[in-house]
């Protein structure tokens, strides 16, 4: 049992370096407000250093200064401790349930070092063209973190919804 929640965390920690080290890259080689064009020399994915000090698509950015520690940072400081404890504490999750978190664990802990040691805000970078879906020409500007919280926060609420059955394994298949 001790395996089964521990290997994905290794999910966590992927996550979490990939995160940082794509955004230490593109915040040591491009200053802010910077758009990056001849990475993929197309009008789909562009690469374009943006600072976010709000939360996803710029939620909260009018906030007062003083409160926005608390929204930012405590929050998810409390939410990220409550899923990590539920995870280890609990044995009713899937393992498709399981590595769906630890990759919203590993996204959630990217956005938050940002927001605790990066004072000019988390830093985003890729833009995607969206063609005027939802209202916008390009989907608002994000980062690998974001990536995972939303892919693995879709595969969570699937495994939710359309639960498989485990097999538990017989003697024949051990």
């Amino acid at each position: 049992m001790i395996k089964k929640k521990l290997l994905p965390i290794s999910l966590t920690v992927f996550a979490l370096i990939s995160d940082q080290l794509s955004k230490a890259f593109i915040a040591k080689n491009w200053p802010e407000n910077t758009f990056i064009s001849d990475v993929f020399n197309n009008d789909i994915v562009w690469i374009y250093h943006v600072r976010n000090t709000a939360i996803a698509f710029s939620l909260g950015h009018s906030l007062p200064d003083w409160l926005k520690p608390v929204l930012f940072i405590l929050l998810p400081v409390a939410v990220l401790i409550f899923l990590a404890a539920y995870y280890f504490k609990s044995d009713e999750f899937t393992t498709a349930q399981r590595w769906a978190l630890a990759g919203i664990l590993g996204g959630g802990l990217g956005n938050l070092i940002d927001r605790i040691f990066r004072p000019d805000g988390v830093v985003d970078f890729i833009s995607i063209k969206f063609y005027g879906f939802f209202g916008f020409e390009r989907w608002p500007t994000f980062n690998l973190a974001d990536s995972f919280v939303v892919i693995f926060g879709i595969l969570l609420l699937i495994t939710v919804f359309m639960p498989v059955q485990e097999t538990k394994p017989t003697k024949e298949t051990e």
